[in-house]
């Protein structure tokens, strides 16, 4: 006996006349309370009971810390969740909460905490590696740098694997932005290596790992964010997340090469009629002069003290208009298409730091930094409990929120409980100093924010590479492929901590 399922479009319609009437009704409420707030702003005085109707302004600023913690970040939570856009969920919460529990006059904070971020001169240097990395992008040099790196180590065990590593740490040293080289490692790589057999999960764990990279290695754009918040040395932190990086990159490149030696058939060598000698491989060098001299000149420019990081992202932007111009690709279309790239993502970015730099800005000045920090330090633990605590935080933070939500929400919370507590080594090994203490949680960030990329469900590599991949691959194998490699990225945390000088050695050296 078969039953037949008949779908009823009125109920569909239905459906659909409710939702329109619920959009309406809200929006009709919401006009209601903002005109009835506007005329008590313009007609009755602020500091008197007198009210038109009602009057929400103060409504809550009988609220305890406690309870406006839940409601505060309930609320962001909900919304979040709703998919509204993050930067202007954190801003409209900000203003929203700022009225209930001030009043209009309160809202002047705003201005006040958005000010010192539009007038800092640090803060340039974003769109300018963005443009670097969009033009680079179109000049073919990624390409380029893959096939040089491919042909010289493409006769080892995973050899396409680790190329791809390789590749993607050169990249990262020229350009602190993570969606290109991911997307674009994936549309070069991932087809080659497929073709020669890989193993999925190590194919495309070694493109996502790698393309993470850029938000560590400087010159990282998350850093330069960080340092601002944290009032810290944007070169100092840059050396100190250079041992970081380069410890990173060799543990991914050991993994795939210990992996192929085990097993073969996981990442086959290319055969031997296609390899090159060596010759031919020193000849193919010439093709990595471009990106190396960009590497150093930007990087030995910040790392020298010969330039700020707007200086050095200013030579490199135009560094990466000479690549463009020698690969007979730029047009006036090319640098508008780079330049409009640049002014969406640079968008993007400051309206969350002004959206989450008023709502924690808010939330700070209602004492929500004394109560979060003492909630922590009543925990008990040890200083190394409550940062592994910490540290557990922010990969939660980063399954749900991007990389810029959680600094500027989590970092300035954070930051005073760190420098609160001492460090002074694990297993009898050398601690922090006080004055390293900030730093050193900085590139424990940076590593933790590679952590957040990789991070399922929400993971932006995750979804970068989900957009080149074949329909062949689900979604469940680029989430078990990228298990691994957040293993090794722990065991980097981990690493750093247990021996802080990996951080903090470089930076000391150069600066005393």
């Amino acid at each position: 006996m078969t039953t037949t399922t008949v779908n009823n479009p009125g109920q569909g319609n239905l459906k659909g006349k409710l939702g329109t009437w619920l959009m309406i009704l809200a929006t009709a409420a919401l006009a209601f309370v903002m005109f009835v707030e506007f005329v008590n702003i313009l007609f009755y005085d602020p500091f008197s009971d007198e009210k038109f109707l009602f009057k929400l302004a103060g409504s809550l600023s009988d609220v305890k810390i406690g309870p406006l913690t839940y409601l505060m970040f309930g609320s962001l939570l909900v919304a979040l969740m709703m998919g509204l856009p993050l930067a202007f969920v954190t801003g409209g919460l900000g203003v929203a909460f700022i009225y209930l529990v001030g009043d209009s006059l309160m809202l002047n904070i705003i201005p006040s905490r958005i000010f010192p971020m539009m007038t800092n001169s640090d803060l340039a240097a974003i769109p300018l590696f963005i443009f670097m990395a969009a033009m680079l992008e179109r000049a073919g040099l990624i390409e380029e740098m893959f096939n040089v790196v491919y042909k010289w180590m493409g006769g080892v065990g995973g050899g396409l694997a680790i190329a791809t590593i390789v590749a993607s740490t050169i990249l990262a040293a020229m350009v602190g932005v993570i969606g290109a080289a991911v997307v674009t490692m994936g549309i070069i790589a991932l087809p080659a290596m497929l073709k020669r057999g890989y193993d999925h999960k190590i194919a495309l764990g070694s493109i996502m790992a790698g393309g993470t990279l850029g938000i560590l290695i400087p010159p990282s754009i998350l850093a330069i964010l960080y340092a601002v918040v944290a009032q810290q040395s944007v070169g100092e932190l840059y050396l100190g997340s250079v041992i970081p990086g380069v410890l990173l990159s060799s543990l991914y490149v050991f993994y795939v090469w210990i992996r192929a030696k085990l097993n073969p058939e996981l990442g086959p060598p290319i055969p031997k009629e296609e390899r090159i000698g060596l010759k031919d491989k020193l000849l193919l060098l010439k093709d990595l002069i471009a990106p190396l001299v960009l590497v150093f000149l930007v990087l030995g420019l910040l790392f020298g003290g010969i330039a700020t990081p707007v200086e050095a992202a200013g030579i490199g932007s135009f560094g990466a208009i000479l690549v463009a111009m020698k690969h007979k690709v730029f047009t006036i279309a090319t640098l508008r298409d780079a330049s409009v790239t640049t002014a969406k993502a640079s968008a993007m970015v400051l309206w969350i730091m002004f959206g989450a730099s008023v709502f924690v800005g808010f939330y700070i000045l209602q004492g929500g930094q004394d109560f979060i920090t003492e909630s922590i330090l009543g925990t008990g633990l040890p200083a190394y409990g409550i940062l592994f605590l910490l540290m557990v935080l922010l990969v939660v933070l980063g399954m749900f929120l991007d990389w810029v939500g959680i600094l500027l929400l989590a970092v300035p919370i954070f930051i005073p409980i760190v420098e609160a507590l001492e460090f002074p080594g694990l297993f009898g090994l050398p601690g922090v100093s006080g004055d390293d203490v900030v730093l050193w949680f900085g590139v424990l960030y940076l590593v933790n924010m590679q952590m957040s990329f990789l991070s399922p469900p929400f993971g932006y590599a995750l979804f970068y590479i989900r957009g080149v991949c074949p329909p062949e691959i689900s979604m469940g194998t680029i989430f078990k492929s990228s298990l691994v490699f957040l293993a090794i990225q722990a065991l980097g945390v981990f690493l750093c901590i247990v021996f802080p000088a990996i951080t903090t050695w470089l930076p000391n050296l150069a600066y005393g």
